[in-house]
């Protein structure tokens, strides 16, 4: 390489090819220099930046340009007492890379300091051991492409993984099995187009590694929580050689075919895991800015997250980093939004949650980021973890507590009358200030059973993660139906199939926004393992062959009979029993013996049945009221219907209507719809 340097700019953080080469910036506050480190065929070749501005180092590199690969290496102090590790023997990746090659490879030199004298740094060299960022400089023509900003009442969510969904895609051409391009492919499309989705919702695509602990049990971080770059796409999604602008076209194409790009993110820990982990990034560039520190003991983590250690949103560099990475995301690869993985991580200000968390205030303030989808998972492994329902005003919550009673309801628990009410209508209890478009309604997502597997075990059967069945939830308000697992018994097929679908249809016609587990809807099955984060194989991967067309078909009524009609997607909690001017009511509960609830049927200890009648009061149409039964006992339970013409527009078993008796199968619901007399 014929190569020159100068000081450059330091304003910019990360790698920019400017006019005369590639400009580099990196935070760096205790290194005394800072190397920034070329690779090509004939090997590495350092070089000293020869600029600082506070906290940053810099240079300008002429000679080099897109596609270079990179890394940096820090010399100055090194402090195990109060949390600093400069070690000028680690290749550190690029915290702003855009491109990011090559696997983690498990090795010995991966750690900062050495095992068994932590107060000296280790000083094998791990470059052939760790990823290398790459310069990049994309040319991608976005077409006029804008975002679709779906009301949250309009939207469906879809979860999914990029590689999962098409692996098996018969109709997915081979090479683009498992790739961005993979979700564009025609029958993909068509499958979410013909399912009434409207927003994709994908799994980590950050740049993750495989742990070594994993590796050595031969095993892969799948899912892919285990971010190593924030800027980057994964590049193991890839078909081609660009997986920046892979994913941007992929972006493209759906946002033509009408459907959002939402990105499941994980702001709240690293790959680099705890003091033993291995050294990739942050650790080495500025540990005590970006980490939060045990107090008592600063070469120790905190684990809030369970991953062995804790991004600190409260510093002003990990904060702006991460600003910097949504900012990106939304203006550069024009996602919709993002589900914050433990997002109750990110609001700690600085021990206990605070919705005026600097992070939190940040987006609220941000005019790029508060119009867009901003999705919490609200807990995580630290102090006061649960925080559902306290997240500010435009967040919306995974709402753990609707899965949680959906699941026993439909399981059989009885006395859940008053909870289903408050579930299906939004869950008023948990978001009554905000409405019930906070609510992000799920049953089943990425973490945990399929449905599938929630009709069809007692228990986890997560022995291929080779963690003697240890890791996963134990308690999963799950019932097999009578046998653990496969079966050839047609009836117990039939109870589990009746089950499901009744789950999915209360799940689509609920107020809130409802999130639908991909795989969900074609019968897919993890054969009972409830933690399959690390089997990138037939386990996780959507089994198209051996889809279940008939869910298929019922998902498509449901989300069909949503769309069409408004009053069954709501922005407000319904008034209940408050007439409109016309003596109309927009909400009544029945008994299935069509009489009113009343507080006693409300606390009725063994009550396993409800009714529910959703009007529009004041609209044109006259046939614009739904009558919605749901039978969770063992035995068929008759439902009489309110006065009015009634005609079933869906039903999860056999439902028979007669002389104004709907006669509902166990396990079972139904839909009727009718006009006011």
């Amino acid at each position: 390489m014929n190569l020159s340097l100068r000081p450059g700019d330091g304003r910019i953080p990360g790698a920019t090819v400017v006019d005369g080469g590639v400009n580099f910036a990196v935070h760096a506050p205790y290194a005394d220099s800072v190397e920034v480190c070329l690779f090509d065929e004939s090997g590495e070749r350092r070089l000293t930046l020869p600029g600082r501005r506070g906290t940053v180092h810099h240079g300008l590199v002429s000679g080099v340009g897109r596609g270079q690969e990179y890394g940096f290496r820090v010399s100055g102090r090194w402090d195990p007492a109060s949390g600093i590790f400069s070690n000028q023997s680690k290749l550190l990746l690029d915290p702003y890379a855009r491109s990011i090659i090559r696997d983690l490879i498990a090795n010995p030199s991966l750690v900062i300091h050495r095992p068994r004298s932590e107060d000296r740094p280790d000083e094998r060299d791990n470059s052939e051991f760790v990823p290398r960022s790459v310069v990049t400089e994309s040319r991608f023509d976005w077409e006029g492409d804008r975002a679709l900003r779906i009301p949250m009442a309009d939207t469906v969510i879809y979860e999914t993984h990029v590689r999962g969904m098409t692996m098996r895609h018969p109709s997915v051409p081979m090479e683009l099995r498992g790739t961005y391009s993979g979700l564009t492919a025609e029958p993909v499309v068509e499958h979410l187009r013909a399912l009434g989705v409207t927003t994709v919702d994908l799994l980590p695509v950050h740049a993750a590694v495989t742990e070594p602990w994993l590796q050595r049990r031969s095993l892969v971080n799948y899912w892919g929580y285990s971010t190593a770059g924030y800027f980057a796409p994964n590049r193991r999604y890839a078909a081609s050689r660009d997986p920046v602008d892979e994913f941007k076209q992929m972006v493209k194409v759906l946002h033509r075919e009408g459907f959002e790009v939402i990105l499941d993110v994980v702001y709240n820990h690293t790959a680099e895991g705890n003091h033993q982990g291995a050294t990739l990034c942050f650790r080495g560039l500025d540990n005590p800015g970006f980490y939060k520190l045990e107090p008592g003991d600063r070469r120790r983590y905190v684990n809030w997250t369970g991953t062995g250690n804790t991004v600190d949103l409260t510093s002003p560099w990990a904060l702006r980093l991460v600003m910097d990475s949504m900012r990106y995301w939304v203006q550069e690869m024009h996602v919709d939004g993002f589900r914050f993985d433990l997002a109750a991580t990110l609001g700690r200000a600085p021990e206990r949650f605070d919705p005026d968390a600097p992070f939190l205030l940040a987006v609220q303030q941000d005019p790029v980021l508060r119009d867009v989808k901003l999705i919490a998972e609200p807990w995580d492994l630290g102090p006061d973890s649960y925080q559902l329902g306290n997240f500010p005003r435009g967040w919306a919550e995974w709402s753990g507590r609707y899965r949680d009673d959906l699941r026993d309801f439909w399981r059989g628990v009885p006395g859940l009358a008053d909870t289903m009410a408050t579930r299906l209508t939004g869950s008023s209890d948990l978001f009554g200030v905000r409405g019930p478009l906070a609510s992000i309604n799920f049953i089943t997502s990425h973490d945990g059973f399929t449905m599938a597997d929630l009709v069809s075990y007692n228990q986890k059967h997560n022995q291929a993660n080779r963690e003697h069945n240890h890791d996963g939830e134990s308690h999963n308000r799950s019932w097999n139906s009578g046998i653990e697992g496969p079966t050839d018994d047609n009836g117990i097929k039939a109870l589990r199939r009746r089950r499901a679908n009744s789950m999915l249809a209360c799940l689509l016609l609920s107020q809130g926004v409802p999130m639908l587990l991909g795989g969900d809807e074609l019968g897919r099955t993890q054969k009972g393992n409830n933690n399959a984060y690390c089997q990138d194989n037939e386990v996780s991967w959507y089994d198209w062959e051996r889809m279940d067309w008939g869910t298929v078909a019922f998902v498509q009524r449901v989300t069909a009979l949503r769309r069409r009609y408004p009053q069954l997607r709501r922005p407000q909690f319904p008034t209940g029993p408050f007439p409109t001017g016309d003596g109309a009511r927009d909400i009544v509960w029945f008994t299935a013996a069509g009489t009113e609830m009343t507080e006693s049927d409300w606390k009725s200890g063994f009550a396993r049945s409800l009714a529910v009648l959703i009007d529009e009061p004041g609209s044109d149409d006259p046939t614009e009221m739904f009558y919605l039964m749901l039978n969770a006992s063992d035995h068929p339970l008759d439902f009489v219907l309110p006065a009015g013409s009634w005609f079933p527009v869906l039903t999860s078993g056999e439902a028979k209507l007669e002389s104004g008796v709907v006669r509902l199968q166990d396990f079972s619901m139904a839909v009727a719809q009718g006009s006011r007399s």
